[in-house]
């Protein structure tokens, strides 16, 4: 059982649940930022979708009895969340792929820069590699890029992946398999120059 936050009781967190969710938001903004960004390929997108995943989750805290929040297993909830707010806005609409120069559509950065001591062609290399991985990832089905995502990005375990999307643990494991399956398939094509 995975305690609200590192140093906040669940009856703590019930009872000051403002000031607890502030540093809840802190701990994880970054990383559901991340999540919803690499769903989506759009930054503005990706924050309105974080911002959406917080205010619905605040609700269901201020729901939830004592009990339920003591057995919430926090980040696989945050991500399932984020998950649902992401396939809520995208019905009917297509992802955004990346173009070879490591910008999205709408020309923000997917990725910041690599640190300015390295060498001129390793950093073009690197985010030429990184730009196609990103939208070989991005035009993966949906139910194995979020489960690529969340496993190789994120750092979720199969039961947290499993919890996030609500599938049994032996799903997620085949989904992670075949989204890597597709995206060695994929590189493969890329290397041999059959675009």
């Amino acid at each position: 059982m995975q305690p609200v936050t590192s140093n906040q009781q669940p009856a703590t967190f019930r009872a000051d649940l403002a000031g607890c969710f502030e540093q809840l938001m802190e701990t994880y903004q970054h990383r559901l930022y991340s999540f919803a960004l690499r769903l989506s390929g759009n930054a503005q997108d990706a924050e309105e979708i974080v911002q959406d995943a917080f205010v619905r989750a605040y609700r269901a805290l201020e729901r939830y009895p004592v009990e339920r929040i003591q057995a919430l297993a926090l980040r696989p909830w945050l991500y399932q969340i984020t998950l649902n707010v992401y396939r809520n806005r995208v019905r009917g609409k297509r992802v955004a792929v990346l173009s070879l120069e490591g910008r999205s559509e709408d020309g923000s950065d997917r990725e910041p820069a690599d640190p300015e001591h390295e060498r001129p062609e390793q950093v073009a290399a690197h985010a030429a590699l990184q730009a196609e991985l990103a939208a070989l990832v991005a035009a993966l089905p949906e139910r194995y890029r979020a489960a690529v995502i969340l496993r190789y990005i994120e750092g979720l375990s199969y039961a947290e992946l499993a919890e996030s999307l609500s599938q049994p643990v032996g799903t997620v494991k085949a989904h992670v398999h075949r989204g890597l399956q597709q995206l060695r398939e994929k590189m493969l094509v890329l290397e041999r120059g059959d675009r």
